[in-house]
């Protein structure tokens, strides 16, 4: 993929102002006084949906870590992607964005294989990637969006994680976003969260297979985060009191999700595998 120049791209500058604009407040990606200390020097990672969001914040966390970083992105998400690459170079490290759709098998396998011409290898995966949509009745819910919601919440995990395993070695890491409505459920997101009931089995299943060759396969769990997905979700009175219900009574910020990925990528959690880590404000989950 070609370098994109330093000036906005003329299909960036066609658009409107990608979702993180336009959203009150602002989500906050890395908290201001976040000091890197070169966890991840010279790691290669790829993140799916990391134009916004928690995928923004962990590429930027990355970043400031030393990792380079590689993050997929609809090709509608430009004006993010954009920015978030901005973020990424700022903080002196290579950024290699793949626009493209992650329902599409070979497009799984080929963003791995260009991650691994372009910079060199792939130590951490990062599969973040969802969509969801509000369903209260399952009568309702239609086979085309409940296969939609599973082709880009769970089987492209699946997928590139498949893809990526010719690569990764001792000492590598995958980590995937699951969410609290894998352990409490969630009646109007039955779709969504049956991907993330598929995606902390995913990860347990593959932890134990992997255990052998040294590659730790984890996840975080979210609970509610201000993000793009959001607004985009909900309509304006539930976007409201969005969080609100928390211990904390707020929703937390992709600042204080980006840090899990951090940890449980870094040398601090080799002894950690098939795990959750849960930033969701306080609630109490037997998992």
């Amino acid at each position: 993929m070609e370098t994109k120049p330093t000036t906005l791209p003329p299909q960036a500058q066609d658009q409107q102002p990608g979702i993180e604009q336009e959203m009150t407040p602002r989500p906050e990606y890395i908290r201001p006084g976040y000091k890197g200390s070169d966890k991840l020097q010279g790691k290669v990672a790829l993140i799916t949906g990391g134009d916004s969001g928690i995928g923004r914040s962990i590429a930027v966390h990355f970043a400031r870590e030393g990792a380079d970083v590689a993050f997929v992105y609809l090709p509608t998400e430009e004006q993010d992607a954009y920015e978030t690459r901005q973020l990424v170079e700022q903080e002196g490290r290579r950024c290699l964005t793949l626009p493209g759709d992650l329902r599409d098998p070979q497009f799984c396998q080929s963003i791995v294989d260009q991650v691994v011409q372009e910079l060199g290898g792939l130590n951490i995966l990062i599969n973040n990637a969802a969509e969801q949509f509000v369903s209260t009745d399952l009568t309702e819910l239609s086979d085309q969006q409940f296969e939609d919601t599973f082709q880009v919440n769970f089987f492209s995990f699946v997928r590139v994680t498949r893809a990526a395993l010719t690569h990764l070695k001792e000492g590598d890491s995958i980590i995937n976003t699951s969410s609290i409505n894998a352990y409490r459920g969630n009646q109007q997101l039955v779709d969504y969260t049956s991907t993330k009931g598929a995606i902390t089995a995913f990860t347990r299943s593959m932890a134990q297979q992997l255990a052998e060759k040294k590659i730790r396969v984890n996840s975080v769990a979210p609970g509610p985060i201000w993000t793009p997905l959001i607004p985009a979700s909900f309509p304006p009175d539930k976007v409201a009191s969005f969080g609100k219900d928390t211990t904390m009574k707020r929703p937390g910020q992709p600042s204080e999700v980006g840090p899990c990925y951090v940890f449980l990528a870094s040398d601090d959690a080799t002894y950690i595998t098939g795990q959750a880590l849960h930033p969701n404000g306080g609630e109490i989950l037997n998992t």
